[in-house]
């Protein structure tokens, strides 16, 4: 089987490792650039070119696509489905994933168990999104945000009513969340595939942080998650269509809630705190994936 690793960072750990565990399975593994493809869109012969060849041989796509450089990354995505090939995470589903509002949206309508959550663009009604999420502290977040980038703590009535009286001014869309205190500062990764969580771990936010992101200086362990949060963490990756996926869930009084579902889920993290073989996990998938297809698909968008 040939497969195209789908990612703009080649030397990053998890496109190394995705290349490493496909080739030590005896499949023909090759990393390629979405950024640097280019698309002949026909109705006739839909292409992906690539440094001046056509990119018409590959079984498979495991897209590395993050929310950064989501939008021609799902556009390439998107000409692949055209083509035939198997994408492990279809563009569609990639596309509601680096949206936080229309997942939120989703899993709100498919019954998943979040934070209380409201969205304000230009509204005056400060006060009134504030009582909507139980009042402060609370999470004020940037839409458009990643990896814990414009995630702000604000912990008093009046903090809440500045930071979102500012962001307001800046027109941008936010999120407004309540706060879980009893979490302190940890959240749990469910690595999905398929419908299995074969990995998790709990990250734990440095001291004077809430933020548990290791892209933030957040620590990792392995843990043993509880059947609900095994359950939780599948039914939202379902939810948003998703076959792989970092299901991101925190602890609460009231049980687990989802804070994100993350469609290009970091390995090393993963792999680093519990010792186990995503990478292989996931290619064992596309392997199993592509012995039950009956022909090429193609994919209307």
């Amino acid at each position: 089987m040939k497969i195209a690793v789908l990612s703009k960072h080649h030397d990053n750990y998890s496109t190394r490792r995705m290349l490493e565990a496909a080739r030590e399975r005896g499949h023909e593994a090759e990393p390629i650039d979405f950024s640097e493809c280019y698309l002949s869109i026909t109705h006739r012969d839909p292409r992906v070119m690539y440094r001046g060849k056509h990119l018409d041989d590959f079984d498979a796509v495991i897209p590395r696509v993050g929310a950064s450089a989501g939008f021609y990354g799902t556009a390439v995505l998107r000409q692949f489905e055209m083509a035939g090939v198997y994408c492990l995470n279809g563009s569609q589903a990639v596309s509601r994933a680096r949206d936080k509002l229309r997942s939120m949206q989703i899993l709100a309508k498919r019954g998943v168990a979040m934070p209380v959550t409201g969205c304000a663009n230009q509204t005056a009604d400060t006060d009134g999104i504030i009582k909507m999420v139980g009042g402060a502290p609370l999470i004020v977040k940037l839409v458009e945000g990643t990896q814990g980038v414009g995630v702000v703590l604000a912990e008093t009535q009046k903090a809440a009513e500045s930071l979102i009286d500012a962001f307001r001014g800046l027109n941008a869309n936010i999120l407004v969340q309540e706060f879980i205190a009893e979490s302190r500062g940890t959240d749990l990764r469910c690595f999905v595939v398929g419908e299995k969580v074969v990995a998790s771990m709990q990250r734990t936010a440095p001291a004077g942080e809430f933020r548990a992101n290791i892209h933030r200086g957040g620590s990792a362990e392995k843990i043993k998650i509880t059947p609900e949060e095994r359950t939780t963490a599948i039914k939202a990756a379902k939810a948003m269509g998703l076959r792989v996926a970092g299901v991101d869930i925190i602890r609460s009084r009231h049980g687990s809630l989802v804070l994100e579902v993350n469609a290009s889920p970091g390995l090393e993290g993963i792999e680093t705190s519990t010792g186990k073989d995503v990478a292989g996990a996931i290619v064992n998938y596309v392997e199993k994936a592509m012995e039950s297809r009956t022909g090429r698909e193609r994919v209307d968008h």
